[in-house]
Order: structure tokens, then sequence, then C-alpha cells
């Protein structure tokens, strides 16, 4: 038997620099602390490897405080050893950074840098297949097909791309999904895809070990693989590790509706809020006084949560008569009115000229049955 925690996607030194400032470190600290995580997860399920399958680091130049912490990190238990490879953000044309790992890491950390088998234990070989650059065009794993190991070894495989549609984004470079029956792998252990996802049996993607963006749905994990033999099916045990909750309610409303009471049932117990951060994408109709009333809710709700927005761009707020007189029966105000009404039911303008009259008008409406 042979068991591993597979992981990928640690992300050291992301800035989050589309979250607000004062939680930007917070998130930044947390990815750090899966170092921690993944090897508490080891020594509690009798793993005798991490193997992560590239973008350790967020970016091919990471700090020397990141790079220096995160490998006496990593030297915690000399019983464990981690195996890395370069993924897409941290390629070996990152010279100086594998060089300078190379120096540094302790007698636990190997870096596999070159496509060639090496053991891992006694019957176990790896197959890495590092990243050269941000982009090869090629699939790094074709050259797994013809590695030729001993008899009767297991054949775990480490890769970092995408696999058909599951890419990541388009920097990434495209792995055959039947990889491992092509080249007898017992299992492939693939990064990239920041969510858990089985491609096969023997393939699977590990995700980040703590989440970053409300792409995909549930807690951010590792993975526990056992291989019992060449051969037999790898056993898989998902284990949770994230530290904050990302999660993305699609909203839909109708006019009539109360949409304040929708929101707050999708929010998560109170208990959960401060390492939570949580979207709302709206869509549907809703009368003014709807709308003020579910915004209002949300921007209530936001100061417990790590972070809480939502996006309007699909919500369609319907005014009439009344509606604009509570704005104003007359006068300038009443005309301004009217006329971003007209532009955002205008089909002849661009969607985005509609949804600029859409806020304009919103935000008038807010301020006249906002004042004294």
């Amino acid at each position: 038997m042979f068991r591993f925690i597979h992981s990928s996607d640690l992300h050291l030194g992301k800035p989050y620099g589309q979250m607000p400032e004062d939680i930007r470190g917070n998130l930044t600290e947390a990815r750090f602390a899966k170092i921690e995580a993944l090897l508490d997860l080891a020594e509690r399920e009798g793993a005798t490897h991490i193997l992560l399958a590239g973008d350790t680091f967020d970016a091919e130049t990471p700090s020397d405080k990141t790079r220096r912490q995160a490998i006496r990190a990593m030297a915690r238990d000399s019983g464990i050893r981690w195996v890395i490879i370069p993924g897409n953000h941290d390629s070996l044309a990152a010279d100086e950074l594998w060089r300078t790992l190379a120096s540094e890491a302790p007698e636990n950390v190997t870096l596999a840098l070159e496509a060639q088998p090496m053991a891992l234990a006694d019957g176990v070989m790896l197959l890495p297949a590092p990243c050269p650059a941000r982009r090869s065009g090629r699939d790094l794993g074709a050259w797994m097909d013809e590695a030729a190991t001993p008899e009767g070894t297991l054949r775990i495989g480490l890769a970092h791309g995408g696999v058909q549609s599951f890419a990541e984004d388009g920097s990434a470079d495209t792995l055959a999904p039947d990889r491992a029956a092509r080249a007898g792998l017992d299992y492939l252990a693939l990064g990239d895809w920041h969510g858990q996802m089985q491609v096969e049996p023997r393939t699977w993607y590990s995700g980040t070990p703590e989440a970053d963006q409300f792409k995909h749905a549930g807690r951010a994990g590792a993975l526990v693989v056992t291989l019992t033999g060449s051969g037999a099916l790898p056993q898989i045990q998902a284990a949770d590790t994230g530290e904050y909750l990302w999660q993305s309610h699609d909203l839909s409303v109708t006019p009539g509706t109360d949409a304040a009471a929708q929101a707050a049932a999708l929010l998560p117990p109170e208990a959960e809020r401060r390492k939570a951060l949580l979207r709302f994408n709206l869509s549907g109709r809703i009368d003014p006084a709807g709308r003020g009333a579910l915004i209002a809710a949300l921007q209530q709700s936001a100061p417990d949560f790590a972070f809480l927005d939502w996006r309007e761009r699909d919500l369609r707020v319907e005014y009439d008569a009344e509606d604009l007189d509570q704005i104003d029966q007359g006068g300038v105000l009443r005309a301004a009115a009217e006329t971003l009404r007209a532009e955002a039911d205008d089909a002849d303008l661009s969607a985005a000229d509609r949804a600029i009259a859409r806020r304009a008008l919103n935000r008038l409406y807010g301020y006249a049955v906002e004042a004294p």
C-alpha cells in the first residue's frame, strides 16, 4: 500500500488585488497556512508524501519572504516528503526561482524539474511533467506513455494543465483525458483546475487547498490517495482544508416577491460569516421599493462577512408613474427621470448605455425616497 496527499495550486503570495484592502492580507496568509494544513492531513492519514501538481507560487518571482518561509514550513516533519513540479504560474522559465529553491530545499522537499521517472518509495515510481513555460503548446504528459519502469511498479503521473474544457484559463497546456490508460498509470495527479474534479477513476484534479474565487462551489480541500497494488483502482478520500468559504448565489426575483427574504434565506449561519465571502448575482424583474429593500438588507448584512457584494447587471427595475411621482411630480427631476426610463428601455441603445441609465435612475429614486 502507498498513501499520499494530492494537492496543487497553493498560489503562495497571491495578492488578491480585486478584494478590499482590509481583507487581502488575511486571504494571502490563509493560503500560506495550507502548508501546515497539508502536513496535518498527511500525519493524520498516515501519508508519507505530499505531491504538489504545480502553481505552488502565484508568480515566477515570489518575494524572498514567501519562498523562504514556504520551504521552511515544509520542513516541519522530516518524515513526510514533498514533491513539487512547476506549473504555468511558476514555470521552469523562472530559472532563478528554481535554482534558489534547489539550494534552499531541505532533504524532505524534492523538486521534480525533469520529465523522467523518479523513485518515491520501493515499488513506487513518479512520472512528473513540469511546465517548461507558461504556454508550451503541447501535451506535457505524452512522454509518460513510453516511460519504462520496473515490472509491477506503481506508476503515478504528476502534471499541470487543462483536460479538454477543464482548463482554469487559456494559459495552461492541454492534457489527454485518457493519459492514465495510455501510459499505464495507477493514478494521475493533476493541477490547474481550482475545484476538485474526477476526470476518470484514475485521474483527478485535487483543486486548490484554499479557495480563491467564486467559480467553484463548496469548501476547498485536498485528496488522500491510497494505492493498494499495480492495476487496482485508487482509493480517493476528499478532505476539507479551506479556511474561507466562497459562495456565489444566483438570485432571480419577480415583482411582488420579498426579494430581501429570499436573499436572507441564502445566507450561511452566523457562526460561519466572519470567514465567508459571498456574492449575489441578481436577475429578474423588481419594483423600485423591492430593490431598495433588497439592497438595504444586503448592506445591513455585509459587515458580518469577510466580504459580501452583489451584481445587478441582469436585474431590471420596473418603474411606473407612481414610482416616478416619488422622485418628483413635475419639473427638472421628473423630466430627468422620464428621460432615464426611456433610455433604459431603448433597444436602439447599447446594453452598456441602457445599464448606465438604469443605474442612474435607481440612484435618483434612492435619493428621492431617502430625502427628509
